[in-house]
């Protein structure tokens, strides 16, 4: 059985399949404890786990602070508006500081691509990336795999699309890094203005056409219009969006019987996909929150359980 060596968790892009496959078999004991009547294990009593998240956040956050406490560590929240990030202070500095009173890791979120990376090297703390900008959201990308192997019984040999602002998303990047490592095929659509050029390069197959995905798949991933990440119009309007790339039951019939919805949320319900989508058999939105608490508690459990034992 491999061991963990890294310190911290910064892009699915740098681990290797058995380092994602070991993270994805450590989560499958932790996923039992959240089933229990007392949802807590003592793994990391004594351990001090940071939210250090520059940017808005509730559904990563929470579930973090969920996992860290289902191990028992204490958690720290940090807010930018009662600190001196609003003063002034580089978000490196804010760490260090932070690093002072004894913590053991820095869970960060920021708006700019490459701070988390920047951290880890100034710091001695574990360090795991919630997120940096465009870049790359590496616990998403594992708690999507965990729920397709879980639901499908395998990655390798499947076909997943994923469909709609790949431009601006943080989650395909590290979901196509994640996928094809393990073996599968992965297709991006939407509307040419949303999927850079060179994304060939990291071994997706590129289409325009939402019904090519859907006959295509095993699973649509469908990814949230960030609206608040475009700094210009990338298509002429909701509407437009909506007619070509959103989800309704007629296109889900025409997948395959067992075709699966996926989406990393919040969802803008009708945009996207439409409710009836969202809530029906084929959808795993729910199951990828369930399966992100054990996620998050696996990667917890080896950059500061695991590595602690270790040192």
């Amino acid at each position: 059985m491999m061991r963990w060596k890294r310190k911290d968790l910064l892009t699915l892009e740098e681990l290797s399949k058995e380092e994602i496959e070991f993270i994805l078999e450590t989560a499958k004991s932790f996923k039992e404890v959240s089933t229990r009547d007392v949802k807590k294990v003592p793994t990391l009593r004594g351990k001090t786990i940071v939210n250090l998240f520059f940017e808005p956040s509730t559904r990563t956050r929470t579930s973090f602070e969920l996992a860290a406490k289902r191990l028992s560590a204490d958690v720290l929240d940090f807010s930018i508006g009662g600190s001196s990030v609003s003063k002034g202070e580089s978000p490196v500095d804010t760490a260090r500081n932070i690093e002072a009173m004894k913590v053991d890791c820095f869970i960060v979120r920021h708006s700019v691509a490459g701070v988390p990376k920047l951290i880890a090297k100034e710091v001695k703390t574990a360090v795991i990336n919630a997120g940096d900008d465009s870049h790359e959201h590496p616990t998403q990308g594992l708690l999507d795999l965990f729920t397709i192997r879980e639901k499908k019984g395998k990655i390798k040999g499947l076909k997943i699309a994923i469909i709609g602002d790949i431009r601006h998303s943080r989650v395909a990047r590290s979901n196509i890094w994640g996928l094809t490592k393990l073996g599968a095929s992965v297709i991006l659509c939407g509307p040419p203005t949303l999927i850079p050029l060179g994304m060939e390069k990291m071994g997706a197959e590129v289409t325009f056409s939402l019904k090519e995905a859907i006959k295509k798949s095993d699973i649509l991933y469908f990814l949230r219009v960030q609206r608040e990440r475009q700094k210009e119009t990338f298509f002429p309007s909701i509407q437009e969006y909506v007619h070509l790339y959103g989800m309704d039951l007629e296109s889900l019939k025409e997948g395959k019987k067992d075709l699966l919805i996926m989406h990393p949320g919040p969802i803008n319900r009708g945009i996207e996909i439409k409710s009836e989508v969202a809530e029906s058999t084929s959808s795993l939105i729910l199951e990828q929150v369930t399966n992100g608490i054990a996620v998050r508690m696996a990667v917890l459990y080896l950059l500061v359980g695991k590595r602690s034992k270790n040192d």
